[in-house]
C-alpha cells in the first residue's frame, strides 16, 4: 500500500479509527445476527464507512494524497482479483475418481506449489471449483477452510508472485530469489503440518460417509481441462502483474488485466460457466467490502506510521507476531509494508529513502527481520476471512454452492486458534527465535 511509505503528517484523531472497527465488527456479526438485512445492506455499510474517512481527509485535513494512493491500490487489487476470478471461471478442470483423504492431501499440496506460480489468488480461483466438485458428496466447511489455509495463503511464500505482500516487497527492492532462499524451510514445515491435520479431519469425514458415496464422488468424470484457451488471458494477467516491477504504469497493467477478463468472459462457452456455477455475486461482495476496508485502513496505517517512530529495537520474533497479528485483520499487504518501513527506519544506519537499493541492502544485512515480517504477513493472512483478498471470495463462492461455512468468529475459534496459531507459533519458535 503506497500510504504505508508516505509521510502523512500528524496522526488523525482516535475517533477516525471507529469506521474501520465498526466495519470489521459488521462483517463479523452481520451475516450471523441479521443475515437477510446484511445481504441487502452491506454495500451501504461499506460505502458509508469509507465516506466518513474520505470526508475527513478531503474536508478537514484537505489532503487527498492518501486517498488517491488508496484508490490506486484498490483499483489494482480489484483488477487482479476480478480478472483472475473471471478467467478462472472459464476454465473447467475435470477430476476423476473418489476423493479419498490421501488424494485430497495431494490436491492441496499441488495447490501449494501452484500458488507460487500463479499467486495465491490465481491458484485459489482456478482450483476451488474442482475442489468443490471432487468432494461435493461429503463436503463440509473444513474442506474450504483448509483450502484457504494452504492454497490461498501459506502455500504462496516461495516466490514474489505467490502472495501480494511478497510482491510488494519485490517491487520495493527485495531480490526475486530471496524468498525461495530464506523461506522454503518454514514453508515446508507449515504446509506439512497443516496437511497432516487436514488428513485426520478428512479421514474422519470420509469414514462417516456411506460406502456408495465413498465410491461415487467423481468417478463419472475424467481428468481434462475445458476452456484451455483461457490459459492465454491468464498468462497475460501474470505478465501484467510482473510488468509493475519493470516500471510499467499501474493503469496500463490494470488495463491489461481488465481487457483479458472481458475477452475471456466473452469467448468462454456458457456451458463451462454453468458447470462452474459462475456468477458475479462473490466478486461484487468482495469489491464492496474491500472498498470500505481499503479506505478505512488509511487512518489506521497513518496512526501506525506515526507511532512507529517511537518504537525501540524489535526482535525478529516480535516482528513476526506483530506483523502476523495485524495481518489477520488489516489485510496482509499494507501490514507488510508498514513493518518493512518500520524495520528500515530502525536499521542502523537508518534507511529512510525506501530506495530499491536500500531495501536490497536491508534484505542482505537483516535477513532475520525480513524473514519474520514476510512469514508473519503471508502465514497469518489465513487467520480470518479478511486477512487476505482471496479468503472472503472463496467463502462467498462456497456459500453460493450451498456449502455451510463457519461464521467469522466460528472460523477463528474452530480453526484458527486451535489449529493454525499453534502451528504458526511452533514455526516461529523454530525458524525465527
Amino acid at each position: 500500500m503506497l500510504i504505508a511509505v508516505m509521510d502523512m503528517g500528524a496522526p488523525p484523531p482516535v475517533w477516525l479509527l471507529a469506521p474501520f472497527l465498526l466495519l470489521i465488527v459488521s462483517i463479523a456479526l452481520g451475516p450471523l445476527l441479521i443475515p437477510r438485512i446484511w445481504e441487502r445492506r452491506y454495500p451501504l455499510v461499506s460505502f458509508t464507512s469509507a465516506l466518513v474517512v474520505a470526508g475527513y481527509y478531503l474536508l478537514i485535513r484537505k489532503n487527498n494524497t492518501p486517498l488517491i494512493a488508496t484508490l490506486e491500490e484498490y483499483t489494482s487489487f480489484i483488477s487482479l482479483i476480478g480478472s483472475l476470478y473471471v478467467v478462472s471461471g472459464g476454465i473447467r478442470i475435470g477430476v476423476a475418481g473418489a476423493s479419498t483423504p490421501i488424494r485430497n492431501v495431494g490436491f492441496l499440496a499441488l495447490g501449494a506449489l501452484l500458488a507460487n506460480l500463479l499467486g495465491t489468488t490465481g491458484a485459489a480461483m482456478l482450483l476451488i471449483h474442482p475442489w468443490i466438485r471432487m468432494n461435493r458428496y461429503r463436503i463440509t466447511g473444513h474442506h474450504i477452510v483448509f483450502f484457504i489455509f494452504i492454497i490461498a495463503n501459506v502455500g504462496g511464500c516461495l516466490t514474489p508472485i505467490g502472495d501480494p505482500p511478497l510482491f510488494l516487497g519485490y517491487l520495493r527492492g527485495v531480490p526475486f530469489l530471496w524468498t525461495l532462499q530464506h523461506l522454503w524451510g518454514a514453508w515446508l514445515f507449515v504446509v506439512a503440518l497443516i496437511l497432516t491435520v487436514f488428513y485426520f479431519f478428512d479421514r474422519a469425514n470420509f469414514s462417516r460417509a456411506p460406502i456408495d458415496i465413498q465410491k461415487k464422488e467423481t468417478e463419472h468424470e475424467s481428468f481434462q481441462i475445458e476452456g484451455s484457451k483461457n490459459l492465454i488471458p491468464l498468462g497475460v494477467i501474470l505478465v501484467a502483474v510482473m510488468s509493475r516491477a519493470w516500471g510499467v504504469p499501474w493503469f496500463v497493467s490494470d488495463g491489461m488485466m481488465i481487457v483479458s477478463a472481458l475477452a475471456s468472459h466473452r469467448l468462454t462457452s456458457p456451458s463451462i460457466h454453468q458447470s462452474n456455477e459462475f456468477t458475479f455475486g462473490p466478486l461484487k461482495e468482495v469489491a464492496w467490502l474491500f472498498l470500505g476496508i481499503f479506505t478505512t485502513l488509511v487512518p489506521v496505517i497513518h496512526v501506525l506510521n506515526a507511532s512507529s517512530h517511537n518504537a525501540g529495537q524489535l526482535s525478529p520474533l516480535q516482528y513476526y507476531w506483530m506483523t502476523g497479528t495485524l495481518s489477520s485483520f488489516l489485510d496482509n499487504a499494507p501490514t507488510y509494508l508498514t513493518f518493512l518501513t518500520l524495520a528500515l527506519n530502525l536499521h542502523e544506519p537508518a534507511l529512510h529513502l525506501f530506495h530499491p537499493s536500500e531495501v536490497a541492502q536491508f534484505s542482505i544485512e537483516n535477513p532475520a527481520n525480513l524473514i519474520a515480517i514476510s512469514l508473519g504477513a503471508v502465514f497469518f493472512g489465513a487467520a480470518t476471512y479478511i486477512g487476505n483478498g482471496p479468503n472472503l471470495m472463496i467463502k462467498s463462492m462456497a456459500e453460493s454452492s450451498k456449502i455451510h461455512m463457519p461464521s467469522f468468529f466460528g472460523y477463528i475459534f474452530r480453526f484458527t486458534l486451535p489449529i493454525l496459531i499453534p502451528i504458526l507459533g511452533l514455526a516461529g519458535w523454530i525458524f525465527i527465535r
